[in-house]
């Protein structure tokens, strides 16, 4: 069998495509596999690095603003179009799996064009532009969120699988997890993470609630700020009198290495609500806080949040509604009401998908020996 993935830009494309190619491999050993994506995306740097060939075309996505510079990138589609197409026909696929970004219409039109069955996975709840116009011509859309089907036109083949984890956090014990970090067993753990680039606005008003928090052990605060953020976080703490010596109860890291511990170990979790976060916190049961990013793409992480919240695993607040103080209010409702943290986690669970790469994979399977 011989598959091509294609999906690109990003993390949230790149990562669930990477997933989705490790399950196909531990399913069919003897798989063939294609990565197409784009020189100057992420796939560039870490497909290669996963053991994977790597063919690219010339693309580049529309802009909304500056809508001169579109003419441009039409021009590299038709060029983008003719490179995807002698790469599949060289190539032979029988399927292509899509997993979002601009460098996915070329590749999945021209498989369309070929004969060549489409399978699409959308991380969001809200689908991006691609990938709602390539499920006209795609065989099924695969679903992360049953809330992003009523943006995808009439007629097409939806599943609501799940997004791929990491085996590891599948894997990692809450027992270990809290012994490793020292968490004792009473006490309560939250995880505030502002993503690997941090977040300006959370990393401010993470500043009450450390605060409010210090020097009270039955409460453990792990603070990820982001590297471009930590130091001014860390002062600004500092002058605040929070010294993480004094104040063991709390830890400020530019970068979290091991999310596979921190999720297995925590009781509450804060963060934004990209798809790939949101997956592992629902897949551990973890009660959230969700300030999406305001600036994502179509207003995405907002659709995330407000599904998860919709279903009683999260409390939604708005970027801008941070300045209030409402994080730290926020927070000590929640530690104040066991039983809501209790129901929250509950839901959470039940959102969690821990067999969402076996469920994708079983239909790419299905897709790609259908005679």
């Amino acid at each position: 069998m011989r598959v091509v993935i294609t999906g690109g830009g990003t993390g949230g494309h790149v990562y669930p495509a990477l997933a989705i190619a490790q399950g196909l491999k531990q399913a069919e050993p003897e798989a063939e596999i294609l990565y197409i994506g784009t020189r100057r995306g992420l796939e560039a740097d870490v497909v290669p690095r996963a053991g994977l060939p790597l063919a690219t075309i010339t693309v580049q996505g529309l802009e909304r603003r500056r809508i001169w510079r579109n003419f441009w990138a039409l021009a590299r589609l038709g060029r983008g179009l003719a490179e995807a197409y002698l790469i599949v026909r060289r190539f032979r696929p029988d399927v292509v799996v899509g997993t979002g970004g601009y460098v996915c219409g070329p590749v999945c039109l021209v498989a369309a064009v070929l004969g060549i069955p489409v399978v699409l996975h959308e991380q969001n709840a809200f689908p991006g532009m691609t990938n709602r116009w390539l499920a006209r011509v795609a065989h099924t859309v695969c679903l992360t969120f049953p809330e992003a089907a009523k943006f995808f036109p009439r007629g097409a083949e939806l599943v609501t699988t799940g997004l791929p984890v990491r085996p590891e956090i599948l894997r990692a014990q809450r027992a270990e997890a809290r012994e490793r970090l020292g968490i004792g067993r009473g006490d309560t753990f939250i995880l505030s993470v502002g993503g690997s680039q941090g977040a300006r606005s959370l990393n401010r008003a993470i500043l009450p609630v450390l605060q409010f928090y210090r020097g009270q052990p039955s409460v453990r605060i792990l603070h990820v700020a982001g590297r471009q953020g930590y130091e001014v976080l860390k002062e600004e703490a500092q002058s605040l009198g929070i010294d993480m010596d004094k104040n063991g109860n709390i830890t400020i890291t530019p970068y979290l290495y091991e999310m596979d511990v921190a999720l297995a170990a925590a009781d509450l979790v804060v963060g934004r609500a990209g798809a790939s976060f949101l997956a592992e916190v629902l897949v551990r049961g973890l009660p959230a806080v969700l300030i999406p990013y305001p600036y994502a793409a179509g207003n995405h992480q907002e659709y995330n949040a407000r599904a998860v919240a919709h279903r009683g695993a999260a409390v939604v607040i708005r970027d801008h509604e941070l300045k209030s103080g409402r994080l730290l209010t926020t927070l000590q409702s929640l530690l104040a009401q066991p039983s809501r943290l209790k129901a929250m986690a509950e839901a959470s669970l039940r959102l969690g998908r821990p067999d969402a790469l076996e469920r994708i994979v079983e239909r790419i399977l299905a897709v790609a020996h259908r005679p």
